[in-house]
């Protein structure tokens, strides 16, 4: 495939298909979202009323790209539960266990699903006599100190226009990385990671756990608009948080149809059990910057329960979007002409000749053209930048997916030059060279030092007979207390209230 270059003939073909891809902020959809100038919205954190209220059900990010040190493989990362204090405890982060966390994959541009990965949960205590996350520093997932941990299940589903043609266990009772503590609780957290990287058949791998939240940019777009004054962003508003990650890593060949066709469009989901035990979808997640911004409160919460092949219902909020005028309003931009057409067909099919199907319907989806490989330079801008291994084609965790929309949409690649941008082009975590490739999360403990102490250790109670981790010869061990960090402080509050009344309508499926 030829590249898409910055300049010359090649950027002139494909200009206004890029900007106004792009200029949807990101959409996949048929009109499910779009991000005009400044709309620097965390992607899906917190994104619609319902969702907001339960987070462990909340997808934030869907990352898609080809593996840069495998690259006839395709890593997919999937996260959830927004804004992890890394030091709320002493009940952290766990997947829930009456869901389904759903990564789907639309091999032939239909807007179906015809491959779907569900990872399911659960939960495991050793002493239910203590409060303690762990009990004692944890060198291993199988530490008998681990007091809480979890361990998860892989079906692959075969669907055929939603029908399900057939379901394989590929993982079974797989251990999860824990939250990170603190270098008292889990002094090599690295160690923990890699351990919780699990080899599934045919060359694929999966992991599920704690990580740092990748997505980087400055929140604070929902004061009116950064106040009206640009000069105050970069700042990373998501710094230092974590969120909790599934990654899955699989031979190109698994889930593209053929050679001859190798897109295929990705997005993830959370299923919750309700009150008379079937699963209803409640979140839903494919390219970033969805749902925030564009949507209507009345139509978040509809979105968050729908699927790809209806997205026609939200055309109307691409069309005519309110978000233009509210720059217009602000920074005297003048907003375009409306209805907005010219984002539809890029929008709903991915951008021709980089990243859309063939005979493909429009839906809102995060797109990967398989066969163009990882760039030996990344850059942050991706195609903006004549790099076509990165977003909108499909998305890295260290494409700046916000600068690269503010940009085009200001007019970039059709003859407005700019340097637009929110000035946060980074994480602030490296990311990993290897698989799961998402930064370590930031620990629970610990902060700065008094004046006169030691960074040591050394402040541990001995523990009785009753917290003693089942199975283990009671004080032969020398069972510790970390009085001031191990196991989620004992005197932490309990972040995550009583749940919201969800949906009144179930969507009932045949798998």
């Amino acid at each position: 495939m030829t590249p898409i270059s910055r300049s010359g003939a090649g950027r002139a073909s494909v200009a206004t298909l890029i900007c106004g891809a792009l200029a949807a902020g990101g959409l996949a959809a048929a009109g499910v979202t779009a991000l005009e100038p400044g709309a620097a919205s965390a992607s899906s954190h917190r994104e619609a009323p319902l969702i907001s209220g339960t987070p462990q059900y909340d997808n934030t990010d869907v990352y898609a790209f080809v593996s840069p040190d495998k690259p006839d493989t395709t890593t997919i990362v999937a996260n959830w539960i927004p804004f992890e204090e890394p030091a709320g405890g002493p009940n952290f982060f766990t997947f829930a266990e009456d869901a389904q966390y759903d990564i789907h994959i639309d091999n032939n541009g239909d807007a179906q699903g015809e491959l779907l990965y569900r990872f399911t949960f659960k939960t495991h205590v050793k002493n239910k006599k203590t409060f303690l996350y762990n009990t004692g520093p944890v060198e291993s997932l199988d530490d008998p100190d681990l007091n809480v941990t979890q361990s998860y299940d892989i079906d692959l589903l075969r669907l055929k226009n939603q029908h399900l043609v057939s379901r394989t266990k590929i993982a079974d009772d797989v251990p999860v990385a824990p939250s990170n503590v603190g270098k008292a609780s889990m002094p090599d957290y690295a160690k923990l990671r890699s351990q919780a990287v699990h080899q599934l058949a045919g060359g694929a791998s999966s992991f599920a756990g704690q990580a740092d939240d990748p997505f980087f940019l400055d929140l604070r777009v929902f004061d009116l608009l950064y106040g009206g004054n640009l000069s105050e962003v970069g700042n990373d508003t998501l710094k230092g948080y974590n969120v909790n990650s599934i990654a899955l890593q699989v031979p190109t060949h698994m889930i593209t149809e053929s050679a001859e066709q190798p897109i295929v469009g990705i997005w993830s989901t959370t299923q919750r059990k309700n009150a008379q035990g079937h699963f209803a979808q409640v979140s839903r997640l494919g390219m970033p910057l969805v749902n925030e911004v564009v949507n209507p409160l009345k139509d978040k919460d509809k979105f968050n329960a729908s699927a790809p092949w209806d997205d026609a219902q939200f055309l109307k909020n691409v069309t005519n979007p309110e978000l233009p005028k509210l720059i217009e309003a602000i920074y005297k931009i003048p907003a375009p002409a409306e209805p907005r057409n010219d984002l539809v067909d890029v929008f709903l099919k991915g951008v021709k000749g980089l990243n859309q199907p063939p005979h493909v319907r429009p839906a809102e989806e995060l797109r990967l053209n398989t066969s163009i490989k990882p760039a030996a330079e990344p850059k942050r801008l991706g195609v903006l930048d004549g790099d076509n291994s990165g977003f909108p084609n499909g998305r890295r965790l260290t494409d700046d997916v916000i600068d690269a929309s503010l940009q085009v949409v200001e007019g970039e690649l059709v003859g407005s030059k700019n340097d637009l941008g929110d000035a946060v082009d980074k994480n602030d975590k490296d990311f990993e060279k290897a698989f799961p490739y998402v930064a370590l999360p930031t620990e629970g403990s610990r902060g700065p030092l008094a004046k006169g102490t030691s960074g040591g250790n050394d402040v541990r109670n001995q523990l009785g007979d009753a917290l003693s981790p089942a199975g283990s010869s009671g004080g032969s061990s020398d069972t510790t207390l970390i009085a001031a960090s191990a196991g989620a402080g004992a005197i932490g509050v309990v972040l995550i209230g009583a749940g919201l009344l969800w949906w009144r309508r179930m969507r009932e499926r045949a798998y």
